[in-house]
């Protein structure tokens, strides 16, 4: 399955929450999408409920299939709590990290902004949004002025979001240090993984 590229506001509704930036539309219209208006939900079988889970964490990270099934294989064998580690592994890639950072303002921007070679990590130019940050990387936006326009723009418009206590942004260098890597109450606490983990096993 190829990455998501259609409607933002269909897939908000069909999960009940901002799954993408929230516009008009889905204030307007919570409930689930189709011709009748809102339905009762029916009662949804595990494997429905665990598939749910799976494509809301899928689409919140923007990558396709194939990505999210590799990044659970390399989850699944690592030593650890399996979904921990998975959610870990998808807070700590480049492109997530930049959007957390606040230089881009969604991670789908982030991606872009990542593959369009606006990125150092460690001194090195990276355009590898999977690329998988560790403790001690340092980050930075490239010395260019295209680069750090855009990237100062989204910090402007991006001022309501926390950068995350595992990151240290300097905002007028735009650099930053992963100081260590995310704990589980800095990831996605909206998921239950544990029904990811359990669709998985199946």
């Amino acid at each position: 399955m190829s990455r998501y590229t259609g409607p933002t506001t269909r897939i908000n509704r069909r999960f009940g929450q901002a799954i993408f930036a929230p516009t008009k539309a889905f204030e307007r219209k919570p409930h689930p999408p189709g011709q009748h208006g809102p339905r009762l939900r029916r009662k949804f079988s595990e494997y429905a409920v665990g598939l749910n889970e799976k494509q809301k964490l899928r689409f919140m990270y923007g990558i396709t299939e194939k990505q999210f099934r590799l990044t659970f294989e390399k989850a699944k064998n690592t030593r650890g709590v399996t979904g921990e580690i998975f959610l870990q592994m998808l807070e700590t890639r480049l492109d997530s990290v930049i959007y957390r950072l606040g230089f881009a303002k969604s991670r789908a921007g982030a991606r872009q902004f990542v593959g369009h070679g606006h990125i150092c990590v460690n001194g090195q130019k990276t355009d590898i949004a999977s690329f998988i940050v560790k403790e001690g990387d340092e980050i930075e936006v490239r010395e260019r002025t295209s680069s750090r326009q855009l990237a100062t723009r989204s910090m402007e418009e991006s001022q309501g979001r926390t950068v995350p206590e595992w990151l240290t942004l300097n905002a007028d260098a735009l650099k930053a240090t992963i100081n260590r890597l995310p704990s589980t109450e800095e990831t996605e606490n909206s998921i239950n993984v544990q029904l990811i983990v359990e669709f998985y096993s199946r």
